[in-house]
């Protein structure tokens, strides 16, 4: 082998190896870049999370409050009834009936 093809082959090695670092800096930053997409991804949809979670919270919080205001309502209500029918006088045979077998099947309701 001359001097000149053993200049050429060297130089193509040398090409080759910078060739070779190259592609390896280029992978090693495809892969960093890989890793802060997904670090960006999984705070986003951290942040995705905890709106949801915000809203679900208003929302339950709303429902409990509509719920705590309609209870209140209805218990005045029966309160008022309650009230009207102790002035009319003791509850009948028949009316305490009826409040036994309402009962009654306010349990099974709530048991089943």
């Amino acid at each position: 082998m001359t001097k000149t093809q053993a200049r050429s082959a060297d130089a193509a090695i040398e090409a080759a190896i910078g060739l070779v670092l190259a592609t390896e800096r280029a992978a090693n930053d495809a892969v960093e870049q890989a890793a802060r997409d997904a670090a960006t991804q999984v705070e986003e949809a951290r942040g995705r999370a905890r709106a949801i979670e915000e809203r679900t919270e208003r929302r339950i919080r709303a429902l409990r409050a509509a719920f705590a205001a309609r209870a209140e309502r209805v218990i005045a209500e029966l309160d008022a009834q309650a009230a009207a029918q102790d002035a009319a006088g003791p509850p009948s045979s028949d009316d305490l009936a009826r409040v036994a077998s309402a009962a009654r099947a306010l349990a099974i309701d709530l048991t089943t």
